[in-house]
């Protein structure tokens, strides 16, 4: 099942085109639709096929969380969001290690788990998953186990994992309940294997890791290889992924504005390419990155010193990258967030900056289920999406006083598929 992924564009035959424009009822679609070897290429130009009439918007439909008040309302730091077959949304809160479940109608309904490390706590879980027949996977990454709860809320047991077997970087789960994980190579002596590769696996519903759905090379962001200390390289290419509804799998690397969608088999279906012009990271850049690191260290209290240390550890890319995530949203549509340069943010979208967790644009590019660029929807400001289920986008927003919400967004539009529960 598994399947190899290259990073660098493709080298395609000639193919034979068999769309060269169509009319959907807006703009002319001015791409191509070509055959290669029974793979679908589909190159867009810049521009899309929504009018102002046809595109797309968002409107807040629930909110949760308070400043002050009800404990079951507060969250200390949203760290994953899930929602079962019911609707019910599950809000990890990584700084108590609890789960707090709402109903989609957003009504507390129970806490789960605490810190520490007997049956059913955590010591350091990121993420929540929905798996078959709603039940809850919560990985530790720290005790190394894959914690499994039952839909009404009861521990049922624990699976360990070994930390050799790569370290997590990612966690994906579509509505249902396929679990995937994408894992890096794990550093044994800060030596870096040669030619690194991530790897996407598929967790079984018992809690173990069974499958591997895709390899690619590892990406350059975060460097391990040094002798003393991690580095990072910022707006470096990295693999970018999401899980399909069918169970396929959506990829791309961002150092080129292109992506693939594979079968639940995993066989490569479609690449899915739009112009689009390297932007370069210019000192400006660089200088309004350097001063978020360095306001934001100073505000945790660590010292100059320190302060100058890790700002040696941080260095960039030459290019920013094409795109920073992929999601598949309603309909089968592929939304790709977009990367705005920090010179070019308002003061208002820069005072906003939750760096560096946050340092991309409002506006998402969105393509119809058959690669076709359809044009771009802005997300709320302050806002971070977290999961895509049917027409509604959970996520989390932030206020101006830093507290975290869980908000989900409603696509208005001619979406073509029923409401979320």
């Amino acid at each position: 099942m598994q399947q190899r992924l290259k990073c660098t564009a493709l080298i395609l035959p000639a193919a034979l085109a068999v769309v060269a424009a169509c009319d959907d009822g807006g703009s002319r679609w001015a791409g191509t639709i070509t055959d290669s070897a029974g793979v679908t290429i589909v190159a867009n130009p810049a521009e899309g096929i929504w009018t102002e009439a046809d595109r797309w918007t968002l409107e807040e439909d629930l909110r949760i969380g308070v400043q002050e008040g009800d404990p079951d309302h507060q969250f200390g730091e949203i760290g994953a969001i899930t929602i079962d077959s019911h609707g019910r949304i599950f809000v990890l809160d990584v700084q108590s290690q609890q789960i707090k479940i709402y109903t989609a109608d957003g009504i507390y309904q129970q806490t789960l788990g605490s810190r520490g490390d007997g049956p059913g706590e955590m010591q350091w879980t990121l993420s929540v998953l929905i798996g078959p027949g709603d039940t809850l996977l919560v990985p530790d990454r720290r005790l190394q186990r894959m914690n499994r709860f039952a839909p009404d809320g009861s521990f049922i047991n624990s699976t360990n994992y070994s930390r050799e077997d790569g370290v997590s970087l990612s966690f994906r789960t579509n509505s249902s309940g396929v679990v995937a994980e994408q894992v890096r190579p794990l550093v044994v002596g800060r030596r870096v294997p040669d030619d690194p590769e991530d790897a996407i696996v598929l967790w079984a519903p018992d809690g173990t890791r069974v499958d591997t759905l895709a390899s690619f090379p590892s990406g350059g962001y975060i460097d391990m290889s040094g002798p003393r200390s991690t580095e990072f390289h910022l707006y470096s290419p990295e693999p970018c992924w999401d899980l399909t509804e069918t169970g396929g799998l959506l990829f791309g690397v961002n150092d080129a504005y292109r992506f693939e969608i594979s079968s639940s088999g995993g066989r490569l279906e479609r690449v899915v390419t739009k112009a689009h012009e390297p932007r370069p990271v210019t000192e400006r850049d660089i200088g309004i990155v350097r001063t978020h690191l360095e306001e934001g260290w100073r505000n945790d209290g660590a010292p100059p010193d320190l302060v100058l240390r890790l700002l040696k550890t941080w260095h960039f890319n030459d290019f920013f990258p094409a795109f920073q995530a992929l999601y598949e949203g309603p309909a089968g549509t592929v939304w790709v967030q977009k990367v705005k340069p920090p010179s070019e943010m308002t003061k208002e979208e820069t005072a906003a900056l939750n760096f560096p967790n946050e340092w991309v644009a409002r506006k998402w590019d969105v393509f119809d289920s058959d690669g076709r660029f359809l044009g771009q929807v802005a997300m709320p400001t302050r806002f971070t999406p977290r999961v895509f289920r049917g027409d509604r986008i959970y996520g989390v927003w932030r206020d101006e006083l830093d507290v975290s919400y869980v908000v989900r967004l409603h696509v208005v539009g001619d979406v073509g598929v029923p409401a979320a529960p």
